[in-house]
């Protein structure tokens, strides 16, 4: 067997293959005894149909044309393999020449992965934030944790802002009650600008007992993006009442003794966020930097074959919430085309990313060993709520395994280059990465231990839709760059 690869573009080629007669002799013979299974012949047994009877019968042109299909899958392996292409897609494969007895030619068009070539890292330098915590912060970490401790005590007076009131709520669209929109003794607390548009306006300045009717739009439901006329009753109304901020309530939200100490391990806790947030962000910016410097070709069938797999998320994640498309782009306030471009030019960075960090990996050797991804195995069973050996079964399936072994090093890959390239801050001083000593896949940098009481509160939120439709993650395998293609994918 000879093969040629001829480059069509930078993420594409097309390999030619001759392979002569003879070496289609195994595939042959193997159709044929195949074959002496399946045709029944008065006179022979089963399995023992000779190959000229099987001529007769079927054709010989049949019989070397299901010969070829068996040998193909075969043949374009090994000729990926002599030219070492990188395979992203499935082949476009074409039979140009074959006779009985005559070479077989054929060719097979595939994208592949573009080479790259990179930058000297340590010319690069990102400025990231600083990772000071200023008082205001440390109060308003105090603030918060002193509102949970808050007593909610009814009171006799019309609805103020911050209040919390029981509601009942209806709603009509000309003149008939939406179905599903209806809630008897709802929780709210005025302000907050968790539930509908228009809501706190009307209910403010409503004594107990008493019904608002407002119009507003519709954000879920058979009748999404309508108007509507919404009723809302105030069935009580509670304010809250806050503990003084002082030793007493230290004790009582923390385990320190002392207020001051309270507020030096809120002080403490909220460096370290401010210092993993710094990771975060310089990662980010790393990025960033890297897609404007390096030229990043993406095949179209790749980039196709992310978007499909983004929209299946986002469907998948819209029913778990119970909504719809339609009123999820509202609630962005975004038409179709706005969000399928920004989906699309999020993919496309996706993907660059990936390619970049695949090109550090080879350039620098990077490897994972067997104990790292037991680590990330063991890891991610805990946070899935499995038992590892489940999980690793799990993992085994599929191309689970191979995608986990390319979080892991294309986290590997970007941890490394942090610690090439200079961070900054705002003034221009050198800023010290808190970078984990191992690299985690999802991103976990300095995560510390839990503040006391919840004292310190992040910028976590719920994953949303939108997460899994617009973020980013580096560490996140396109579906259709997960691996070579193999046989079966011809």
């Amino acid at each position: 067997m000879k093969a040629t690869k001829e480059t069509l573009s930078p993420t594409r080629v097309k390999l030619t293959v001759e392979v002569p007669f003879d070496e289609l002799k195994p595939s042959l013979d193997a159709t044929y005894r195949k074959l002496a299974r399946q045709v029944r012949v008065s006179g022979f047994r089963p399995g023992k149909v000779p190959p000229r009877i099987l001529d007769q019968r079927l054709g010989r042109g049949v019989i070397l044309d299901e010969a070829v299909q068996e040998a193909l899958p075969q043949l374009y392996s090994e000729a990926v393999q002599a030219e070492e292409v990188d395979v992203l897609s499935r082949p476009e494969v074409d039979i140009t020449e074959f006779a009985d007895g005559g070479q077989l030619v054929f060719t097979a068009e595939v994208d592949v992965r573009p080479e790259l070539t990179l930058p000297e890292f340590s010319d690069l330098s990102i400025t990231v934030d600083a990772a000071e915590v200023t008082d205001e912060q440390i109060e308003e970490q105090l603030v918060g944790l002193r509102d949970r401790f808050a007593q909610l005590t009814p009171v006799e007076r019309p609805v103020q802002d911050g209040d919390f009131v029981s509601l009942d709520l209806s709603a009509q669209v000309d003149g008939e009650p939406v179905e599903g929109a209806e809630a008897t003794g709802l929780s709210y607390e005025v302000g907050s600008g968790n539930l509908v548009a228009g809501i706190d306006e009307a209910i403010i300045g409503a004594a107990d007992g008493e019904s608002r009717t407002f119009t507003t739009e519709l954000l879920g439901g058979d009748q999404v993006g309508q108007s509507a006329e919404v009723t809302a009753t105030v069935r009580g109304v509670k304010e809250k009442d806050l503990p003084a901020l002082d030793d007493e309530f230290a004790t009582i939200a923390s385990e320190f003794d002392t207020l001051e100490e309270l507020r030096a391990d809120v002080a403490r806790r909220l460096e370290q966020t401010r210092r993993a947030e710094q990771v975060g962000q310089a990662r980010e910016k790393l990025l960033e930097a890297l897609l404007e410097r390096v030229d990043v070709p993406v095949p179209e069938s790749l980039l196709a074959s992310e978007l499909e797999a983004r929209e299946h998320r986002l469907t998948h994640e819209l029913e778990h919430l119970g909504t719809d498309r339609a009123g999820y782009l509202a609630t962005l306030e975004k038409s179709a085309e706005e969000f399928d471009a920004e989906v699309r030019e999020n993919a496309g960075k996706a993907i660059r990313s990936q390619f970049i960090l695949d090109a550090v990996i080879d350039a620098e050797s990077i490897g994972i060993d067997q104990g790292e991804l037991m680590e990330q195995v063991i890891m991610r069973a805990q946070r899935s709520g499995v038992q590892p050996d489940v999980f690793a079964q799990q993992l085994a399936q599929g191309e689970g395994l191979q995608a986990l072994m390319a979080d892991v090093l294309r986290t590997k890959a970007l941890f490394l280059l942090l610690e090439s390239v200079a961070v900054v801050d705002g003034e221009g001083s050198r800023v010290e990465l808190a970078l984990p000593s191992r690299a985690s896949t999802e991103g976990d940098e300095a995560e510390g231990d839990a503040p006391a009481a919840e004292a310190v509160e992040g910028d976590e939120s719920a994953p949303s839709a939108e997460a899994a439709t617009s973020a980013e993650s580096t560490s996140a395998e396109p579906a259709a760059a997960k691996g070579k293609v193999r046989d079966r994918d011809i």
